[in-house]
This record gives structure tokens, C-alpha cells and sequence, in this order.
């Protein structure tokens, strides 16, 4: 049956999500009715002021914290710099050590990256390999391996952007806390898609955004645990005073209003949701896999459980390497359909997956990726049209060669 020519399927909800009209519908009287400065002493500001705190407590009630740990950021890449570097730049820390892992987002990476070029000492652990049934896991014991009495700081993400795995946090931050030393998160792929409660957690700084949940863009915040023990960081964006001094700038209103709003509407939908979601996933890895030879999945098992029953994968992740192909020549082949080859934020980065590369993938096997990131907006319907389209552009070119152009190095 030939293709519809106007057919578009987006696919891509790892990078960014549509926001949702519920969504923008209660952010449009905080544009042109109820404008005002939060920090302002008028009847208008406190009136955005009274909206902002509410929503910051709804936010918090979301991941089980308190209102006063929510600090508003531009969105997690800010939140993961001031936690990182908050932490590591306050006078009064243990030391010079920092643990992360290796397939972390760039946006932790680079602000570790930057404080090793001024003498702290970077640890970056490495995961379950490919071809494990827990491929991009991390071995709790690694982390328990990697402390010392001059650690400052572990970052450790709760759900991977491009493999969909995660990680056994809990277990994490008791090992953290047992020496005393705190525990980031960086959370923005799974707030919204999995339960999160940091009390349960035990994290002592969570990352998230409001643009992987059908929020807007431009507004994400960092959880900072104000109790048992109490979290200080160095403020990394200072003018005004606001937020406690913890990051100054005025609020953007409308962007937390909607923020709250499409955290609450994740959080409500969420079971249904992630039953769908991982349901169209697994119809689209097989309608893929059974048509198309030597094709391999990357990350965890899609049905693999942990002890508690809990899945290993995101429900709506789905990363797989074809040989032979290159993953650009791939995505320009099915202009249709929205999908990735990697994190959008490494974009510029014309160098193969680092996460897939820390996986032990080969570079050609990393270049050949494509990452599906459903979500909920997407129907049976779009996982059929998705299908197709990928079987008929790896079969095209496979026939005609487009993989010398990948093999090539940086």
C-alpha cells in the first residue's frame, strides 16, 4: 500500500514531548491576564506569587517532597550544573572526588568533564554490557567500590535517555548514605513515567524537566533535600536573591503553572499509561525484528522484571542497532517519521553514541542505533506506519549500500 506523502509520526518523545492543550490551557491566563512579577509587593504579584507557590507544592506532592526542596531552574541541564557543581564549589565539602557513570546525559557529564580540568578527581563507573539481559545496568557494588573518604558527590540518573534502563537507586543512595556522602539524580526521563518518591529513594538532589512530560520547554527544577541532613549548595546563578538566594532570575510563571499541571495529569494517567505505552513498544519492536534480519536490541530486555516485579526499561523506550546501515542515512531516509539516533542534546556531536559506545557496542554498531521514544499521543496506528517505514528504508538501503559512510572515524 503506498504511503501517505502527508503522514508525519513523531517518535521522538525522549527529546521532547508535545505539550499538552490541558496544559497550555491553564498557562494562557498567566500570559495576558494574571502577569504579574511573582517578587513583586502589588496585588498583582502576589497574585503569581500565590499561583507559583501552589503549584511548586503540587509539584513536590508529585515526588513526595516538601515544597521548600523544589528550586525552579530553566530546565534539568541547569539543575544537574547546580547540583554538580553546587555541591563540589561549596568551601565546606569532604573533598575533591566525584562518582558518576559512564553513560550518563552530557548534561552531567560536561559539568563533571569541567570540574576535572580543575583539579577534582573524576570516577566514572562502568555498566552491564551489551548482550546481558540488564545490559546499561549499574552493579550497586560498583558504586560501594568507588567511595572514598574524599568523595563530595555521586550522580547517578534514574532512567537512561536512550537505553531506557533503571537504575537501582534505593539501593544506591543507602550505600551513600551509610559514608555520609550525597546523592544527585538526574530523573528527567523518568518523573512523569514511573513512580518517584525521593523519600523512599533516599536521594538527597533529583534533576527534572517539564518538556519530557508534555510541559513546556524552558522550565525544569531541582529537588534539594532540606532535611535529614540538609543540602547547601553554592548558587551557580546569583542576582536578585530569589528562591532563597539558591538561584536568583525571576520566576517563569506561566512555565511552572504548566509545569504542575502536566506533572499532575502524568502522575494521574501514569498506570494506563505506562501499560499502553509499553504494549505499542513491544508490537513495534516485533513488527520490526520479524521483518528485518540483524537487528539487535540495545539495553535491557523488554520484558526483563526485577525482583520486585518492577520493570528494568522505561515502558516507552526502544533503542535497536542495524548493521549494515547507518543510523544518519536511516533517519534521512524516513523524513516522516520523527525518531533519533542519539540524544537530541548531543546533536552537534557527529561522533557515535558515548552511551552506546560505553555498552561496549563497536562504533559501526553505535552509528548504526535508532532510538524510539513513544508517547501519548501516539496510537497503534502511528507504531504501524513507524514499522513499515523502517523495514521498507533499512531494506532500500541495504540494497543500495550506505554503510561505508559510517565506518568512518572522528
Amino acid at each position: 500500500m503506498p504511503t501517505d506523502p502527508t503522514k508525519f509520526v513523531y517518535l521522538d518523545n525522549h527529546a521532547t514531548t508535545r505539550v499538552d492543550p490541558r496544559v497550555v490551557e491553564a498557562m494562557l491566563p498567566f500570559f495576558d491576564e494574571k502577569y504579574g512579577n511573582p517578587h513583586s509587593v502589588h496585588a498583582a504579584g502576589h497574585e503569581a506569587r500565590d499561583a507559583v507557590e501552589q503549584a511548586r507544592g503540587e509539584i513536590a506532592e508529585a515526588i513526595h517532597a516538601e515544597p521548600s526542596e523544589i528550586i525552579f531552574t530553566s530546565g534539568a541541564t541547569e539543575s544537574n550544573n547546580l547540583a554538580i557543581r553546587g555541591v563540589a564549589e561549596r568551601e565546606r565539602r569532604r573533598g575533591n572526588h566525584l562518582v558518576s557513570v559512564a553513560t550518563e546525559h552530557k548534561a552531567v557529564l560536561d559539568p563533571l568533564a569541567r570540574l576535572g580540568r580543575r583539579a577534582y578527581e573524576i570516577t566514572l563507573l562502568n555498566v552491564e554490557q551489551h548482550g546481558s539481559r540488564k545490559a546499561g545496568w549499574l552493579d550497586p557494588q560498583k558504586v560501594t567500590d568507588a567511595l572514598r573518604d574524599d568523595t563530595c558527590l555521586v550522580s547517578v540518573m534514574l532512567a537512561n535517555n536512550e537505553l531506557g534502563v533503571i537504575q537501582p537507586l534505593a539501593e544506591i543512595a543507602a550505600i551513600c548514605r551509610a559514608r555520609g556522602v550525597p546523592l544527585h539524580c538526574d530523573a528527567t526521563q523518568a518523573v512523569g513515567k514511573i513512580p518517584v518518591d525521593v523519600a523512599a529513594l533516599g536521594i538527597d538532589l533529583m534533576s527534572f524537566s517539564a518538556h519530557k512530560i508534555y510541559g513546556p520547554k524552558g522550565i525544569g527544577a531541582l529537588y534539594v533535600r532540606r532535611r535529614d541532613p540538609i543540602m547547601r549548595l553554592e548558587p551557580q546563578i546569583v542576582g536578585g536573591g530569589q528562591q532563597e538566594g539558591r538561584r536568583s532570575g525571576t520566576l517563569n510563571v506561566p512555565g511552572i503553572i504548566g509545569f504542575a499541571k502536566a506533572l499532575a495529569l502524568c502522575v494521574d494517567e501514569m498506570a494506563a499509561e505506562s501499560k499502553r505505552l509499553a504494549t505499542l513498544r513491544n508490537e513495534l519492536a516485533a513488527a520490526i525484528q520479524s521483518r528485518v534480519d540483524n537487528v539487535e536490541l540495545c539495553g535491557p530486555q523488554l520484558d526483563f522484571r526485577n525482583a520486585d516485579g518492577t520493570a528494568l526499561r522505561l515502558p516507552n523506550n526502544l533503542n535497536l542497532s542495524f548493521s549494515n546501515v547507518d543510523g544518519e542515512a536511516l533517519l534521512l531516509a524516513m523524513g516522516n517519521l520523527a525518531v533519533s539516533s542519539g540524544a537530541a542534546c548531543t546533536s552537534s556531536d557527529t561522533g557515535p553514541s558515548h552511551v552506546l559506545l560505553a555498552l561496549g557496542l563497536s562504533e559501526a554498531a553505535a552509528r548504526s542505533s535508532l532510538r524510539f521514544g513513544l508517547g501519548r499521543f501516539n496510537t497503534a496506528a502511528d507504531i504501524t506506519f513507524a514499522a513499515d517505514q523502517v523495514v521498507a528504508a533499512v531494506q532500500r538501503l541495504r540494497q543500495f549500500g550506505s554503510w561505508p559512510s559510517a565506518t568512518k572515524t572522528r
